[in-house]
């Protein structure tokens, strides 16, 4: 027993796919894709069947069928995979004194001092079992002395096994491994290594980390730390209550419901952008008034997970007609999107035509490049109006309270 951590990495695998096939054991050993359904659509998640014949996530539904005729293809049902998510969430959380949940399907566990009670492999073994066996939802993981090495371990463990990596050994479990593997390499990144002729973790290894630090900036030592297996990054406690949110206090309480709805819909307009620009889907919508006395109410939805305006808008909206009922002045709205992990890409692939995502992609690189209002609905467009000429019969313009992300 020395003084090293013991870092899991859980994954569940082909997590979409696992769902539906819960669902219908028909599907069980069928190629499968899951996705927009039409020509238009995008893969969102395949089977290992699938992946036989050159499929991959991200890949035009079309050209996908195109390789696999006989694939079966199911449009994504995010609040079933919501579901299935929070279930393995609840039964980490009652296993693991520390646990990070990155996104929907993949979560970090630390049980750094549990191995002089038992083992840790063999506790993380049993976690693994009872998922496996309460949900019946296939799950794989690696257990080493840091994140990048766990993580990549449980991709070399699919489908539906495990890799413990000793301490010590890091460094020689991945040499053999292609560079692609090092989570910090993106596609960019790959082909520039490949460039200069390094394809292997072990070419990586050797180089003066001064090459790297002058090729990829910051970047690139942080990709020559990884390839030797170094990796100090913690496991933070994954807490539900993470949130982004925005508020707005009026200089003036009002009773213009309408204009306050218009504001409202921008907020919530934005705070999708704000996650999507993040990667980020949430779990849960709350809404946020303040009368003139002082008063204060708040109500809150949960939801299947997402970071669809069309999805959260409307949610938000209906949550203050709920929540509007003592039809008094109103001094402060507020919005928040909790319960928030790493997916939005993911997620966003369920479309039916990738008309809509592409409608998100195009507003949000304008958002990016222009600013946060340059791009938004017409009643959204009222918001911005009023903070700017007030036409709130004589009332003040707003004030922006609080937004923290």
């Amino acid at each position: 027993m020395g003084n090293y951590r013991a870092i899991v990495h859980m994954d569940l695998d082909t997590f979409f796919v696992s769902c539906e096939r819960l669902l219908d054991s028909r599907l069980n050993g069928k190629p499968i894709l899951i996705g927009g359904t039409s020509d238009r659509g995008v893969v969102a998640s395949c089977s290992y069947e699938a992946r036989k014949y050159g499929v991959h996530s991200a890949m035009p539904m079309k050209m996908a069928k195109a390789r696999c005729p006989e694939a079966i293809v199911i449009k994504g049902n995010s609040a079933n995979y919501s579901k299935y998510s929070k279930l393995v969430t609840e039964i980490i959380a009652e296993s693991a004194p520390v646990y990070e949940k990155t996104s929907i399907d993949e979560f970090f566990i630390d049980l750094t001092g549990m191995d002089r009670f038992f083992g840790c492999m063999q506790y993380a073994g049993e976690v693994r079992d009872r998922i496996l066996r309460e949900t019946g939802l296939p799950i794989s993981f690696g257990l080493s002395e840091n994140k990048t090495v766990s993580k990549i371990a449980t991709g070399e463990a699919k489908p539906n096994n495990k890799i413990n990596v000793n301490y010590g050994y890091e460094k020689a479990f991945l040499a053999p491994l292609s560079i692609r593997k090092i989570p910090a390499v993106g596609l960019k990144t790959y082909q520039t290594l490949c460039g200069l002729g390094i394809r292997k973790i072990n070419t990586l290894q050797e180089m003066p980390v001064e090459l790297m630090e002058h090729t990829f900036g910051k970047l690139g030592k942080s990709i020559w730390k990884k390839a030797q297996g170094i990796d100090p990054s913690p496991v933070v406690q994954y807490n539900e209550r993470k949130s982004i949110s925005t508020e707005r206090t009026f200089d003036k309480d009002t009773i213009a419901i309408q204009r306050v709805k218009a504001i409202l819909f921008a907020m919530a307009e934005n705070l999708t952008f704000q996650l999507r620009r993040a990667n980020k889907v949430c779990a849960c919508v709350t809404v946020k008034v303040r009368y003139s006395d002082f008063q204060t109410k708040t109500l809150q939805k949960t939801i299947p997970y997402t970071a669809a305006d069309h999805e959260i808008v409307p949610i938000a909206l209906a949550l203050f007609d709920q929540i509007y009922t003592r039809r008094v002045r109103i001094r402060l709205i507020g919005v928040r999107l909790s319960h928030l992990v790493t997916g939005n890409h993911q997620m966003s692939l369920f479309q039916e035509d990738s008309k809509l995502s592409d409608l998100y992609q195009a507003m949000d690189r304008i958002r990016i490049r222009y600013g946060d209002r340059s791009v938004m609905r017409a009643l959204g467009m009222d918001a911005r109006t009023i903070s700017r000429s007030n036409p709130f019969n004589g009332e003040p313009p707003l004030l922006l309270a609080n937004r923290r992300v």
